[in-house]
Protein backbone atom coordinates (compact mmCIF):
# COMPACT_ATOMS: atom_id res chain seq x y z
CA UNK A 1 0.00 0.00 0.00
CA UNK A 2 1.15 3.50 -0.87
CA UNK A 3 -1.15 5.80 1.10
CA UNK A 4 -1.98 9.50 1.03
CA UNK A 5 -3.43 10.66 4.36
CA UNK A 6 -5.00 14.12 4.41
CA UNK A 7 -5.15 15.73 7.84
CA UNK A 8 -2.25 13.46 8.70
CA UNK A 9 -1.01 15.52 11.64
CA UNK A 10 -4.38 15.51 13.36
CA UNK A 11 -5.80 13.39 16.16
CA UNK A 12 -7.07 10.43 14.14
CA UNK A 13 -4.80 11.04 11.15
CA UNK A 14 -1.62 10.58 13.18
CA UNK A 15 -2.91 7.34 14.72
CA UNK A 16 -3.94 6.08 11.29
CA UNK A 17 -0.52 6.92 9.84
CA UNK A 18 1.15 4.92 12.60
CA UNK A 19 -1.08 1.92 11.95
CA UNK A 20 -0.45 2.03 8.21
CA UNK A 21 3.32 2.22 8.71
CA UNK A 22 3.17 -0.66 11.17
CA UNK A 23 1.39 -2.67 8.47
CA UNK A 24 4.19 -1.98 5.99
CA UNK A 25 2.59 0.81 3.98
CA UNK A 26 4.32 3.92 2.65
CA UNK A 27 2.58 7.03 3.97
CA UNK A 28 2.53 10.55 2.60
CA UNK A 29 0.70 12.78 5.07
CA UNK A 30 -0.58 16.20 4.06
CA UNK A 31 -1.66 18.80 6.59
CA UNK A 32 -2.02 22.57 6.37
CA UNK A 33 -1.77 23.15 10.15
CA UNK A 34 -4.81 25.41 10.42
CA UNK A 35 -5.07 27.65 13.46
CA UNK A 36 -8.11 25.77 14.82
CA UNK A 37 -5.84 24.72 17.69
CA UNK A 38 -2.15 25.37 18.46
CA UNK A 39 0.37 24.00 15.98
CA UNK A 40 2.69 22.55 18.67
CA UNK A 41 -0.04 20.04 19.57
CA UNK A 42 -0.10 18.73 16.00
CA UNK A 43 3.68 18.68 15.92
CA UNK A 44 3.59 16.52 19.04
CA UNK A 45 1.11 14.17 17.32
CA UNK A 46 3.61 13.36 14.58
CA UNK A 47 6.85 13.55 16.60
CA UNK A 48 7.09 9.76 16.60
CA UNK A 49 6.37 9.57 12.87
CA UNK A 50 9.07 11.92 11.64
CA UNK A 51 12.10 9.94 10.55
CA UNK A 52 10.29 6.63 10.26
CA UNK A 53 11.09 4.77 7.02
CA UNK A 54 8.30 5.21 4.48
CA UNK A 55 6.85 8.37 6.07
CA UNK A 56 6.74 11.81 4.48
CA UNK A 57 4.93 14.96 5.60
CA UNK A 58 3.80 17.62 3.15
CA UNK A 59 2.65 20.93 4.60
CA UNK A 60 -0.03 22.30 2.28
CA UNK A 61 -3.76 22.70 1.95
CA UNK A 62 -5.63 20.44 -0.45
CA UNK A 63 -6.58 23.47 -2.52
CA UNK A 64 -2.94 24.56 -2.94
CA UNK A 65 -1.19 21.18 -3.09
CA UNK A 66 0.21 19.65 -6.25
CA UNK A 67 -2.27 16.78 -6.16
CA UNK A 68 -1.18 15.10 -9.42
CA UNK A 69 2.33 14.79 -7.99
CA UNK A 70 1.09 13.66 -4.56
CA UNK A 71 -1.22 11.04 -6.08
CA UNK A 72 1.43 9.60 -8.42
CA UNK A 73 1.72 5.90 -7.57
CA UNK A 74 -0.72 6.17 -4.65
CA UNK A 75 -2.91 3.09 -4.15
CA UNK A 76 -5.09 4.33 -1.28
CA UNK A 77 -6.34 7.76 -0.20
CA UNK A 78 -7.52 8.49 3.34
CA UNK A 79 -9.34 11.81 3.52
CA UNK A 80 -9.41 12.97 7.13
CA UNK A 81 -8.68 16.67 6.62
CA UNK A 82 -11.58 18.89 7.72
CA UNK A 83 -12.54 21.87 9.82
CA UNK A 84 -13.84 20.26 13.00
CA UNK A 85 -16.25 21.46 15.66
CA UNK A 86 -20.03 21.68 15.82
CA UNK A 87 -20.30 24.78 17.99
CA UNK A 88 -17.93 26.93 15.94
CA UNK A 89 -19.62 26.21 12.61
CA UNK A 90 -22.32 28.88 12.90
CA UNK A 91 -22.34 32.39 11.45
CA UNK A 92 -19.38 33.80 9.57
CA UNK A 93 -17.27 30.76 10.40
CA UNK A 94 -19.44 28.65 8.09
CA UNK A 95 -17.49 29.68 5.00
CA UNK A 96 -14.39 28.09 6.53
CA UNK A 97 -16.32 24.84 6.88
CA UNK A 98 -17.62 24.91 3.31
CA UNK A 99 -14.12 25.64 2.02
CA UNK A 100 -12.24 23.01 4.02
CA UNK A 101 -14.92 20.32 4.24
CA UNK A 102 -16.85 20.55 0.97
CA UNK A 103 -14.68 22.36 -1.58
CA UNK A 104 -11.52 20.54 -0.56
CA UNK A 105 -13.27 17.17 -0.82
CA UNK A 106 -14.46 17.95 -4.34
CA UNK A 107 -10.95 19.05 -5.37
CA UNK A 108 -9.43 15.85 -4.01
CA UNK A 109 -12.05 13.58 -5.61
CA UNK A 110 -11.66 15.34 -8.95
CA UNK A 111 -7.92 14.72 -8.77
CA UNK A 112 -8.59 11.00 -8.19
CA UNK A 113 -10.67 10.61 -11.36
CA UNK A 114 -9.04 8.29 -13.87
CA UNK A 115 -6.32 7.13 -11.51
CA UNK A 116 -5.78 3.46 -10.55
CA UNK A 117 -6.62 4.08 -6.90
CA UNK A 118 -7.97 1.06 -5.02
CA UNK A 119 -9.90 2.99 -2.35
CA UNK A 120 -10.67 6.50 -1.21
CA UNK A 121 -11.74 6.37 2.45
CA UNK A 122 -13.58 9.46 3.66
CA UNK A 123 -13.89 10.31 7.36
CA UNK A 124 -17.46 11.43 7.98
CA UNK A 125 -19.31 11.93 11.26
CA UNK A 126 -22.33 10.83 13.25
CA UNK A 127 -23.31 14.53 13.09
CA UNK A 128 -24.98 13.81 9.75
CA UNK A 129 -27.86 11.98 11.47
CA UNK A 130 -29.50 14.71 13.52
CA UNK A 131 -32.02 14.07 16.28
CA UNK A 132 -35.01 12.54 14.51
CA UNK A 133 -33.53 9.10 13.99
CA UNK A 134 -34.44 5.82 15.64
CA UNK A 135 -31.71 4.33 17.83
CA UNK A 136 -29.43 2.61 17.10
CA UNK A 137 -28.69 4.68 14.00
CA UNK A 138 -28.61 2.78 10.73
CA UNK A 139 -26.79 4.01 7.63
CA UNK A 140 -29.78 4.04 5.28
CA UNK A 141 -32.14 6.26 7.33
CA UNK A 142 -33.02 9.81 6.19
CA UNK A 143 -30.44 12.30 7.43
CA UNK A 144 -31.24 15.64 9.05
CA UNK A 145 -28.10 17.20 10.58
CA UNK A 146 -28.75 19.88 13.19
CA UNK A 147 -25.47 21.79 12.83
CA UNK A 148 -23.73 23.55 9.94
CA UNK A 149 -20.76 21.24 10.55
CA UNK A 150 -22.99 18.21 10.05
CA UNK A 151 -24.32 19.70 6.82
CA UNK A 152 -20.79 20.01 5.41
CA UNK A 153 -19.87 16.45 6.40
CA UNK A 154 -23.01 15.14 4.72
CA UNK A 155 -22.31 17.20 1.60
CA UNK A 156 -18.83 15.69 1.38
CA UNK A 157 -20.32 12.19 1.78
CA UNK A 158 -22.62 12.89 -1.15
CA UNK A 159 -19.68 14.07 -3.23
CA UNK A 160 -17.91 10.78 -2.53
CA UNK A 161 -20.97 8.87 -3.66
CA UNK A 162 -21.53 10.83 -6.86
CA UNK A 163 -17.86 10.59 -7.85
CA UNK A 164 -18.12 6.84 -7.35
CA UNK A 165 -21.32 6.55 -9.40
CA UNK A 166 -20.30 8.90 -12.21
CA UNK A 167 -16.53 8.54 -12.37
CA UNK A 168 -15.80 5.19 -10.76
CA UNK A 169 -13.83 6.65 -7.86
CA UNK A 170 -13.84 3.77 -5.32
CA UNK A 171 -14.97 5.89 -2.37
CA UNK A 172 -16.02 4.54 1.02
CA UNK A 173 -17.34 6.76 3.84
CA UNK A 174 -17.03 6.10 7.57
CA UNK A 175 -19.26 7.82 10.09
CA UNK A 176 -17.18 8.14 13.27
CA UNK A 177 -19.06 8.25 16.56
CA UNK A 178 -17.33 10.50 19.16
CA UNK A 179 -13.73 9.33 18.89
CA UNK A 180 -11.57 9.81 21.99
CA UNK A 181 -8.17 8.78 23.29
CA UNK A 182 -4.58 10.04 23.39
CA UNK A 183 -3.97 13.14 21.21
CA UNK A 184 -7.63 14.14 21.25
CA UNK A 185 -8.09 17.76 20.21
CA UNK A 186 -8.21 20.27 23.08
CA UNK A 187 -11.72 21.41 22.13
CA UNK A 188 -13.20 17.91 22.43
CA UNK A 189 -15.12 16.70 25.46
CA UNK A 190 -12.82 14.32 27.28
CA UNK A 191 -9.79 16.54 26.77
CA UNK A 192 -11.69 19.47 28.28
CA UNK A 193 -13.01 17.29 31.12
CA UNK A 194 -9.61 15.88 32.07
CA UNK A 195 -8.01 19.32 31.80
CA UNK A 196 -10.58 20.75 34.20
CA UNK A 197 -10.06 17.91 36.68
CA UNK A 198 -6.27 18.26 36.55
CA UNK A 199 -6.59 22.03 37.08
CA UNK A 200 -9.07 21.63 39.92
CA UNK A 201 -11.77 23.43 37.93
CA UNK A 202 -15.41 22.35 37.52
CA UNK A 203 -16.40 20.57 34.33
CA UNK A 204 -18.84 22.52 32.19
CA UNK A 205 -21.99 20.52 31.48
CA UNK A 206 -24.25 21.79 28.69
CA UNK A 207 -27.85 20.74 29.15
CA UNK A 208 -29.29 18.29 31.67
CA UNK A 209 -26.48 15.73 31.44
CA UNK A 210 -28.81 12.97 30.27
CA UNK A 211 -27.75 13.26 26.63
CA UNK A 212 -25.89 10.16 25.42
CA UNK A 213 -22.96 9.43 23.14
CA UNK A 214 -21.53 6.31 21.57
CA UNK A 215 -17.83 6.67 22.38
CA UNK A 216 -15.17 5.12 20.13
CA UNK A 217 -11.54 4.63 21.14
CA UNK A 218 -9.13 6.07 18.59
CA UNK A 219 -7.26 2.80 18.03
CA UNK A 220 -10.54 1.14 17.03
CA UNK A 221 -11.35 4.03 14.68
CA UNK A 222 -7.89 3.79 13.09
CA UNK A 223 -8.26 0.01 12.67
CA UNK A 224 -11.61 0.43 10.97
CA UNK A 225 -10.25 3.14 8.68
CA UNK A 226 -7.25 1.09 7.59
CA UNK A 227 -9.42 -1.97 7.06
CA UNK A 228 -12.04 -0.07 5.04
CA UNK A 229 -9.30 0.64 2.50
CA UNK A 230 -9.05 -3.08 1.83
CA UNK A 231 -12.46 -4.54 2.62
CA UNK A 232 -14.84 -1.59 2.31
CA UNK A 233 -17.31 -1.77 -0.56
CA UNK A 234 -17.05 1.30 -2.83
CA UNK A 235 -20.16 3.46 -2.63
CA UNK A 236 -21.07 2.30 0.86
CA UNK A 237 -21.18 4.15 4.17
CA UNK A 238 -20.27 2.50 7.48
CA UNK A 239 -21.00 3.46 11.08
CA UNK A 240 -17.91 3.21 13.28
CA UNK A 241 -19.02 3.24 16.91
CA UNK A 242 -17.42 1.90 20.04
CA UNK A 243 -20.52 0.33 21.55
CA UNK A 244 -20.02 2.40 24.72
CA UNK A 245 -23.18 4.50 24.75
CA UNK A 246 -23.48 6.30 28.07
CA UNK A 247 -24.99 9.51 29.38
CA UNK A 248 -22.93 12.51 30.36
CA UNK A 249 -23.67 12.04 34.06
CA UNK A 250 -22.44 8.44 33.81
CA UNK A 251 -19.29 9.76 32.14
CA UNK A 252 -18.63 12.02 35.11
CA UNK A 253 -18.84 9.03 37.47
CA UNK A 254 -16.32 7.18 35.30
CA UNK A 255 -13.98 10.16 35.24
CA UNK A 256 -13.98 10.28 39.04
CA UNK A 257 -13.21 6.56 39.13
CA UNK A 258 -10.41 6.78 36.56
CA UNK A 259 -8.72 9.86 38.03
CA UNK A 260 -9.37 9.24 41.70
CA UNK A 261 -10.28 12.92 42.00
CA UNK A 262 -13.38 14.90 42.81
CA UNK A 263 -15.43 15.88 39.77
CA UNK A 264 -17.30 19.14 40.14
CA UNK A 265 -19.86 20.19 37.55
CA UNK A 266 -20.96 23.63 36.36
CA UNK A 267 -24.27 23.47 34.51
CA UNK A 268 -24.97 25.68 31.50
CA UNK A 269 -27.77 25.79 28.90
CA UNK A 270 -27.71 23.40 25.92
CA UNK A 271 -25.65 24.48 22.91
CA UNK A 272 -27.14 24.93 19.44
CA UNK A 273 -26.23 22.09 17.11
CA UNK A 274 -25.48 19.53 19.82
CA UNK A 275 -27.26 16.25 19.14
CA UNK A 276 -29.29 14.72 21.96
CA UNK A 277 -28.22 11.11 21.47
CA UNK A 278 -25.93 9.03 19.27
CA UNK A 279 -25.76 5.27 19.06
CA UNK A 280 -24.29 3.38 16.11
CA UNK A 281 -25.70 0.26 14.52
CA UNK A 282 -22.42 -1.29 13.34
CA UNK A 283 -23.92 -4.38 11.69
CA UNK A 284 -22.70 -3.39 8.23
CA UNK A 285 -19.18 -2.61 9.47
CA UNK A 286 -19.06 -5.96 11.28
CA UNK A 287 -20.22 -7.79 8.16
CA UNK A 288 -18.02 -6.10 5.56
CA UNK A 289 -15.00 -5.01 7.60
CA UNK A 290 -15.00 -7.48 10.47
CA UNK A 291 -15.17 -4.46 12.78
CA UNK A 292 -15.36 -5.24 16.48
CA UNK A 293 -14.45 -2.57 19.06
CA UNK A 294 -11.66 -3.83 21.30
CA UNK A 295 -11.41 -1.08 23.95
CA UNK A 296 -14.19 -0.38 26.42
CA UNK A 297 -14.85 3.11 27.73
CA UNK A 298 -13.23 2.74 31.15
CA UNK A 299 -9.99 1.28 29.72
CA UNK A 300 -9.94 3.89 26.99
CA UNK A 301 -10.38 6.72 29.49
CA UNK A 302 -7.55 5.35 31.61
CA UNK A 303 -5.27 5.34 28.58
CA UNK A 304 -6.24 8.90 27.71
CA UNK A 305 -5.79 10.11 31.28
CA UNK A 306 -2.29 8.59 31.43
CA UNK A 307 -1.45 10.42 28.21
CA UNK A 308 -2.73 13.74 29.54
CA UNK A 309 -0.79 13.35 32.80
CA UNK A 310 2.37 12.51 30.86
CA UNK A 311 1.86 15.42 28.48
CA UNK A 312 1.54 17.86 31.36
CA UNK A 313 4.56 16.38 33.11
Amino acid sequence: MKALVTGGAGFIGSHLSERLLDQGAEVTAIDCFTDYYPRPLKEANIAGLRGRPGYRLVEASIADADLPALLEGVTHVFHLAAQAGVRKSWGREFQIYTSLNVDATQILLEACVGRPIERVVYASSSSVYGDHVQLPMQEEVPLHPVSPYGVTKLAAEQLCYLYHVNHGVPAVSLRYFTVYGPRQRPDMGFNRFFSAILDGRPIVQYGDGLQTRDFTFVADAAWATATAAVRGVPGRVYNIGGGSRVSLVEVFDLLAKVTGREVRVERQPPQKGDMRDTYADTTLARTDLGFQPSVNLEDGLRAMYRWMEATRA
